[in-house]
C-alpha cells in the first residue's frame, strides 16, 4: 500500500486529501508544517508528499529541498500562488508537480496515481548501460549524467526529459508527448510545465544547452 504524506497546515485541506487518498486506497500520514515532514521522511518510508507552500515554521519549498537532499521522494506542491515565477522556483528545487489552489481533489488523486505509477524504460546502449551524444553521456543504470566527464547534477525530472530528448535524437517532440511521457499526463492544465523545464534543463548543460532546439509552437527536439 502507497504511503503519502500530506504536509499542510489548514485542517480542512488536510481531512480533504485524506479522505480522498484513503479512499484510493493510500495509507496517509499527515503534518502540519515543513519541519515535521523533513522529520517523518528522516524516520518513515514515504512514497509521495503533497505538500503546501505556505507553512509554519519550515515553509513547503524549503521542506523540499531538505528532502530531495537524502531522499528522492515525489514532491506535489500545492500553493493559492500560480505565478511563473513561483512554479519555476517549485521546479528548481525538485517540485515534480504543481497544483494551484482551490483544486480538483479528483484531479489530484488522478495526478498522484500517475506519479505513483509512471515509469520511464530508457534505452540503453548495446551494453545496457550507457547513452552518448557529443560530451554528454548518461548512465541508464546508475541514473547519472556527465558533462564532458563532470557529473551533472540534475533532478529526476530533468534527468528523465534529457534521456527522452537524447534517445529521440533529431526528432521534435511536442509538448503534449513529453508531458505524457514525463508527468504521464497531457490534459491537466499544466501550462508551461515543460517550457520551464528545458529552461532549468538547458541552464545545466553548459555548451551544449543549444542542443536542445525549440520548434515554435509545436516543442522541442535534441541535435548535437
Amino acid at each position: 500500500m502507497p504511503r503519502i504524506l500530506i504536509a499542510d497546515d489548514e485542517p480542512n485541506i488536510v481531512t480533504l486529501i485524506s479522505r480522498y487518498a484513503e479512499r484510493e486506497g493510500y495509507e496517509v500520514l499527515t503534518v502540519s508544517d515543513g519541519r515535521q515532514a523533513i522529520e517523518v521522511c528522516r524516520t518513515e518510508d514515504i512514497d509521495l508528499i503533497v505538500m503546501d507552500v505556505m507553512m509554519p515554521d519550515t515553509d513547503g519549498f524549503t521542506a523540499c529541498k531538505k528532502i530531495k537532499e537524502s531522499k528522492d521522494i515525489p514532491v506535489i506542491m500545492l500553493s493559492a500562488r500560480g505565478t511563473e515565477f513561483d512554479k519555476l522556483f517549485g521546479f528548481e528545487v525538485g517540485v515534480d508537480d504543481y497544483v494551484t489552489k482551490p483544486f480538483s481533489p479528483l484531479e489530484l488523486m488522478a495526478r498522484i496515481k500517475v506519479i505513483l505509477s509512471h515509469s520511464i524504460a530508457p534505452a540503453a546502449s548495446p551494453d545496457g548501460r550507457a547513452v552518448s551524444v557529443g560530451g554528454i553521456t548518461i548512465d541508464t543504470l546508475g541514473m547519472t549524467i556527465t558533462i564532458d566527464g563532470e557529473k551533472a547534477d540534475l533532478t529526476a525530472k530533468e534527468y528523465s526529459l534529457l534521456l527522452l530528448l537524447i534517445q529521440n535524437k533529431g526528432v521534435v517532440l511536442s509538448r503534449d508527448r513529453i508531458l505524457n511521457e514525463i508527468w504521464g499526463y497531457d490534459s491537466f492544465g499544466v501550462d508551461r510545465t515543460v517550457d520551464w523545464q528545458i529552461k532549468l534543463l538547458r541552464g545545466k548543460l553548459g555548451e551544449y544547452r543549444d542542443c536542445i532546439r525549440t520548434i515554435r509552437g509545436v516543442g522541442y527536439k535534441f541535435e548535437a
